[in-house]
């Protein structure tokens, strides 16, 4: 028991100095590992630059211009974007910021939209920041041999390598010519293949500019999430210049797309350590609370005015402002429904003639069948020979096979009466295709083209012959005046033909109003 308890003391104290020198050596070998390997790298401090980014609403000034920018070419400012080049022939248009930019670090933000009606557009849109202000040129409507770097979005394949829509990052000293023919592959710092025409929603592109790194993130406008970035292609150890302008452009060929650009928004950016001043620091007291009294009044004066309009407008008080007016979605699918109606109560006014003609058409077949089976009692007379029966035969039979027509032409009509309803159907259930609609009325076209067909056939069939002439029909008795077949031809030929003429000259008018949506 003695040594046991001698040993005690011993076996503690190990215990001791091992609990004590462990934090040592674990505080000791956190030392020496570097402080960023633990911590994430700081982001940058990024501030937004209203001097050189647009937006709308309110984009555009009563005079059509931009805040702080400048326009050019075919660029045409709206409330709500700039269309930067229409979707018509060899157009170039731009816009460019009119203050230079003198920030060592940047990143901006591009919403765009790039809409056509073909399987191809042409000929891209791009981002620029150059030195000068390329008002116009060669490349993407702005000018060669630029001095800065420059982002296209190239939608045509002229090299035919079929490696387009892309976007491509080119740099240039103001000495290099544009490789139109390559579609600048030859001078790209980085590329990546994305398609961005025609998306569901627009378009994002982020482009940083970070210690000498330029990177391009890209949103395909698949959903309506802004954040959905995914990357593109970076460009290390590259150098642009410190100052400069930013610009964006676009242009057409012999293709055309619509080149809409949504906004525009710059961020300066700062290193962590070097973080400028909080904006209110900027600002006396004095001043901000001048500007802080006008914007209280301003927004109690504001208040005044929505309490009035509202009691001026009660029957449209909570609803937005945007469910007041009509987008061009709903103009274009109005238009289509409005045609088909139309359409509809033609084809159904047809209808109606066509079936009084067929009530008129058996009719007077019943009273020759009548006519036939008196002058069958009465043959012992000799009144009716063999010649008169055969010729009221074959009226009889050329009468009925003119029913029999009018009946298919009445199934023809009354199938494309059930068609145009199934469309309008789907049109008002809200998932009517252009796909479907066209067609629909291109069933619609051919069934009417039978029609027609039907008709000139019955022309010819029931054309005077000349033999038919001599020989002298029996006498029918008095009719009622009623419409007779070749008048019947006749009408329906003309009615058919200002019919199609109508179709026509309705089609070219929405084609031509379509145009400048």
């Amino acid at each position: 028991m003695a040594v046991s308890i001698a040993q005690r003391p011993a076996a503690n104290t190990r215990v001791l100095i091992l609990t004590f020198l462990t934090p040592l050596i674990f505080h000791h070998t956190l030392a020496d590992i570097p402080a960023g390997a633990l911590t994430q790298e700081e982001l940058p401090h990024s501030r937004f630059e209203y001097k050189y980014s647009f937006k709308g609403p309110h984009l555009s000034q009563s005079d059509g211009g931009i805040p702080f920018w400048i326009h050019t070419g075919n660029a045409i400012p709206s409330s709500d974007q700039v269309r930067i080049t229409p979707s018509l022939r060899s157009q170039k248009g731009s816009v460019w910021t009119k203050n230079q930019v003198n920030f060592e670090h940047w990143e901006a933000k591009v919403t765009f939209r790039v809409s056509g009606r073909g399987r191809m557009g042409a000929d891209g849109l791009a981002m620029w920041f150059t030195t000068e202000q390329g008002l116009d040129g060669p490349v993407y409507g702005a000018a060669d041999q630029w001095n800065g770097v420059g982002i296209f979005f190239d939608s045509f394949d002229n090299d035919g390598k079929k490696n387009n829509p892309a976007i491509v990052v080119v740099g240039n000293n103001g000495k290099l010519v544009y490789d139109h023919q390559n579609d600048g592959t030859t001078q790209a710092l980085g590329t990546c293949l994305r398609d961005f025409r025609n998306k569901p929603y627009p378009v994002r592109a982020k482009i940083t500019y970070y210690k000498k790194t330029l990177t391009v993130m890209f949103n395909n406008g698949f959903t309506p999430d802004k954040e959905d970035y995914e990357f593109c292609t970076k460009v290390d150890n590259m150098v642009i210049p410190s100052e400069g302008f930013f610009g964006i452009s676009a242009a057409t060929g012999g293709l055309a797309d619509d080149h809409d650009v949504l906004s525009f928004l710059l961020f300066s950016l700062t290193e962590p350590g070097q973080q400028p001043p909080p904006p209110e620091s900027e600002i006396p007291k004095e001043e901000k609370d001048k500007y802080q009294e006008e914007f209280q009044n301003f927004q109690q004066e504001l208040d005044k005015k929505k309490e009035e309009f509202q009691k001026e407008h009660p029957d449209i008080q909570g609803e937005p402002i945007d469910d007041i007016y009509e987008t061009v979605n709903d103009q274009e699918i109005r238009q289509v429904f409005e045609g088909q109606n139309r359409i509809h109560l033609e084809i159904k006014q047809l209808h109606r003639q066509l079936a009084m003609i067929l009530d008129e058409q058996r009719r007077y077949v019943s009273v020759i069948t009548d006519e036939v089976a008196k002058k069958g009692t009465n043959a012992e007379s000799g009144q009716l020979d063999a010649v008169g029966q055969q010729q009221l035969g074959s009226v009889i039979a050329t009468q009925q096979e003119v029913l029999k027509n009018l009946n298919e032409l009445r199934n023809s009509f009354y199938e494309s009466l059930k068609q145009i309803g199934s469309v309008q159907q789907q049109g008002n259930a809200g998932a009517l295709g252009t796909y479907e609609t066209i067609q629909h009325f291109n069933d619609i076209k051919e069934h009417l083209h039978t029609v027609k067909r039907d008709i000139e056939h019955l022309v010819q069939r029931n054309a005077p012959n000349p033999v038919d002439k001599a020989v002298k029909c029996p006498e029918v008795p008095p009719m009622p005046s009623c419409l007779s077949t070749v008048h019947f031809t006749i009408f329906i030929v003309v009615q058919s033909v200002l019919f199609f003429c109508y179709i026509m000259y309705k089609s070219q008018q929405e084609a031509a109003a379509k145009k400048f949506f």
